[in-house]
């Protein structure tokens, strides 16, 4: 699988990257977001909800495991962290394989319940604010995806 990378060196360009990624993207998409505690999961999710169209705050669902907004497409957002030592049906198939974006953090805790075609993004912490975004698409629509974002990010 091909990955894309890029490097973002303040929380504002972290956010900006994922507005622009927000923006392109459609019902029944699924990101699976990747990284250590304080890597940039959630303000990565903050702009992805900014390129939603998403107004007011947008939080870490830890507590509460999904949280929705609404937008030009309704956001899932998702915190299974909390479901790493019990399995629980919490009916992910309605968030995968409904109107909106369903973005989902600690994926790996639910695996064996994801989509086989995703966007799994990780965020590396590399030095003080510096992260290093890398994109694994899985599927047709998300190396379309990718190619698209990546072409218009770098302006070509």
């Amino acid at each position: 699988m091909k990955a894309y990378e890029l490097i973002s060196n303040t929380p504002e360009e972290t956010l900006g990257i994922a507005s622009q990624l927000g923006s392109l993207l459609k019902p029944l998409d699924v990101l699976l977001l990747e990284g250590d505690l304080g890597a940039g999961k959630t303000t990565f999710t903050k702009g992805l909800a900014a390129g939603l169209g998403i107004k007011g705050n947008v939080n870490s669902p830890t507590f509460t495991i999904i949280k929705e907004y609404k937008g030009r497409l309704p956001l899932y957002h998702m915190d299974v962290y909390r479901l790493e030592d019990s399995f629980e049906d919490l009916g992910f198939d309605e968030y995968f394989y409904g109107n909106g974006v369903t973005v989902v953090e600690w994926a790996q805790f639910i695996e064996d319940q994801l989509p086989a075609d995703h966007l799994s993004i990780h965020l590396h912490y590399e030095d003080g604010n510096r992260r290093r975004i890398v994109f694994y698409p899985a599927g047709k629509r998300y190396k379309a995806l990718c190619e698209e974002f990546f072409h218009e990010y770098s302006g070509n």
